[in-house]
């Protein structure tokens, strides 16, 4: 039997002092050896991620942590890319805020939302400083019954790891739940560390970041999930062109060799 090989991309401005992307690649090796979910794997700079066909042919997008980005218009394509053609989406920690942002803009109406990381001057701002940061925290997380992260998770309470200073502004609330987004996290204090959207294959985010859980020998259950929307995908959409069914590898790939990580020198915070 003939297998094909789920293409994910993780958009990003790949940097090693980034402890979320140093770890991206045991995870893809833990997700083969120990659950045999094996992926190809291809960073995406987010400068690259809006030009067309950037994104065509993967099976799952992963928008990684490392604002502000060095294109936010790249990561807001890979964000619509995912939504708009049911491809199945992660998106962690600064993922998460562009997400947010994505569909304020896309979905809502809200044509000058803004990060306020990238403009903290403009009114709009649907995306803000928290008013404590969470830079290298950990806290409880309260999961909504009966959601798309209850099943992933499998538990209505999990603690997780952060590392971000900017989360989503509750006077938007009201407006993106009307139009069809679903938070189904929070903190101890009902601040929102979840969404997913219901009608998508699979679509979530998180402002914590699953790929700091543990010690990296195994995978976060959301990036596990992910993984497997992924061979969904692949099993439901016909062969792309460029693209051949083949044995699955004893090891998950390698990240895209052609790709130069980014030479920034400080951790991002979200």
């Amino acid at each position: 039997m003939t297998y094909l090989t789920p293409r994910i991309a993780l958009v990003g401005d790949r940097s090693p002092a980034v402890r979320s992307h140093a770890r991206i690649p045991g995870l893809l090796d833990a997700l083969a050896e120990r659950e045999q979910l094996v992926l190809d794997a291809y960073w995406i700079p987010t400068e690259d991620a809006g030009a067309p066909g950037a994104l065509d042919g993967f099976d799952a997008i992963w928008l990684l942590p490392g604002s502000p980005y060095r294109s936010e218009a790249g990561a807001l394509a890979a964000v619509r890319t995912a939504r708009e053609r049911g491809i199945p989406f992660l998106g962690t920690c600064a993922g998460f805020q562009h997400a947010v942002l994505e569909y304020a803009r896309n979905v809502c109406g809200l044509g000058g939302a803004v990060h306020g990381e990238e403009h903290p001057e403009r009114d709009e701002q649907v995306i803000v400083p928290l008013a404590c940061s969470l830079v290298g925290h950990e806290g409880a997380v309260a999961i909504t019954p009966g959601t798309l992260a209850e099943r992933v998770l499998g538990a209505t309470r999990t603690l997780e790891r952060y590392h971000c200073a900017y989360g989503l502004n509750a006077a938007y609330l009201d407006r993106l739940r009307a139009h069809g987004l679903r938070f189904s996290g929070a903190d101890g204090a009902g601040e929102v560390r979840v969404l997913e959207l219901p009608d998508h294959p699979f679509f979530l985010a998180s402002l914590f970041q699953p790929e700091l859980s543990g010690d990296g020998t195994r995978a976060h259950a959301m990036i596990r999930a992910l993984a497997g929307a992924a061979v969904a995908h692949a099993a439901g959409s016909p062969t792309p062109a460029g693209r051949t069914a083949a044995v699955p590898p004893a090891t998950a790939p390698g990240t895209d060799p052609g790709t130069d990580p980014s030479t920034t020198t400080l951790e991002a915070t979200a």
